[in-house]
This record gives structure tokens, C-alpha cells and sequence, in this order.
């Protein structure tokens, strides 16, 4: 029998494509007397019926999802919404890449799933407590871009990618073809085409073959499987 939810539980949704780490994460959740799990769902459609239908204090999203709708997609479209509902990213997926996407998203906070075990409770309660939870080396990373980007910051190059060209160019690293790509997303190949051209123009790669180098030269650089 499920613990009942009282008004000093924190009711969370979880939104996760693998079923694996939706039920771990469960557990881990669930021994906490504070919070309870009360849904968890594997793509962006089933997370907006669940939050249109039950009141969730805080939503936990990975950033890779089930269908043409990612992570960071679906938390700017919730942030349009319901302002007001704190999301959590726990994603694979490094820091350095996209704690900061997700903020600009609308997230609270961000957790990589190899720590998902030592702070995720405390990321919880910071983000319950209207802080925003990143670790302190890309707090302190972004603070120092905020009080002196005129001065330090050089724009990486990938950071001049929409989330959705960095998406692709993602995919296109770890060896996904376009009609492959335009399956996964559930868009159609021309729209993958298009994106392909704007990946290149923006990071001046000359043709197809210099963006698979380079694409795959970043995935393993950043150990994105």
C-alpha cells in the first residue's frame, strides 16, 4: 500500500522514456516522508493530460522523450502554461551542455542522472523552497558569464544551435541518417534537411561530410552515447 499523499508531501510527476529509470527513481522518492511520486509518464502529450488532470507541486523531465517533443520543448511549453509549477531536468546528458538551456527553458534546476542518487532530494527541496538547484561548479560558471560575459565570455559555437538544431546535430553525431532522424522526431525529411543547412551555416562547416565529422568528433568528446 502507497503512502498517502498529506499537505506537507511535495506530489511529483515523473516524465521519463525509460520505464527503468522512471520506476528507480520512484523508489528513491518514495522513501522520502516529505515527497511522493504520484504519476509518472513517458512522452510530452501524456505529461500535459496528467498535469491538465491532477495537481503536481514539481515535475521531474528528462530532456530525451518518446516522440517529436523533448524535454526542453515540453518544459517551455509547461513554463507558458502553468508559470507558476517548478520543473526539474534529470538528464544524461552533460551539465556544461545544457543546464543552461534548460534554465532559459523554464526548469529550476538541473541533475545529471550519474548524481541522480546523492542530490536529487536536495534539488527537490531547493526548487520547493523557490531557489533554483545547479551544481557549484555551473553555478558558479553562469554566475561568472552573468557579472562578466562583456569581458570572459567566448560564445562556444554550439551554443549558437536552437535546441532543436542541437537536437539534431546530436543525433547526426551518434550516427542517426536523416530519414532516421526525421522518424525520431517525427518530423518530415525536409524539415530535417533545412535543420542540417542551419547547422552548417552557423557553425561554417562546408558540407554533409564535415558536419558528420564534426558531429561525432562532439558527441564523444562530451560521452553522450
Amino acid at each position: 500500500m502507497g503512502k498517502k499523499i498529506n499537505k506537507k508531501q511535495i506530489n511529483v510527476l515523473i516524465v521519463d522514456d525509460h520505464p527503468i529509470v522512471r520506476e528507480g527513481l520512484k523508489q528513491l522518492l518514495n522513501n522520502q516522508e516529505e515527497i511522493i511520486v504520484s504519476g509518472s509518464v513517458e512522452d510530452a502529450n501524456s505529461a500535459l493530460k496528467e498535469i491538465k488532470n491532477k495537481l503536481y507541486d514539481l515535475l521531474i523531465i528528462d530532456i530525451s522523450l518518446k516522440g517529436s517533443i523533448n524535454g526542453l520543448e515540453l518544459t517551455k511549453t509547461i513554463n507558458n502554461i502553468y508559470p507558476n509549477l517548478p520543473i526539474l531536468i534529470l538528464s544524461m546528458y552533460d551539465e556544461s551542455i545544457y543546464a543552461e538551456r534548460a534554465i532559459r527553458a523554464g526548469a529550476r534546476g538541473y541533475v545529471m542522472k550519474q548524481e541522480m542518487t546523492e542530490t536529487i532530494v536536495d534539488a527537490i527541496k531547493r526548487i520547493i523552497g523557490g531557489k533554483i538547484y545547479l551544481s557549484d561548479d555551473m553555478s558558479s560558471k553562469l554566475l561568472d558569464e552573468l557579472m562578466f560575459k562583456q569581458n570572459i565570455r567566448v560564445k562556444n559555437t554550439i551554443e549558437k544551435l536552437t535546441d532543436r538544431e542541437l537536437e539534431v546535430f546530436q543525433l547526426i553525431g551518434q550516427g542517426y541518417k536523416t530519414q532516421d532522424i526525421a522518424t525520431k522526431l517525427c518530423l518530415s525529411i525536409k524539415t530535417i534537411d533545412t535543420y542540417r543547412i542551419r547547422i552548417k551555416e552557423k557553425l561554417n562547416l562546408k558540407d554533409s561530410s564535415e558536419l558528420t565529422k564534426i558531429a561525432i568528433e562532439w558527441v564523444h568528446n562530451n560521452n553522450i552515447l
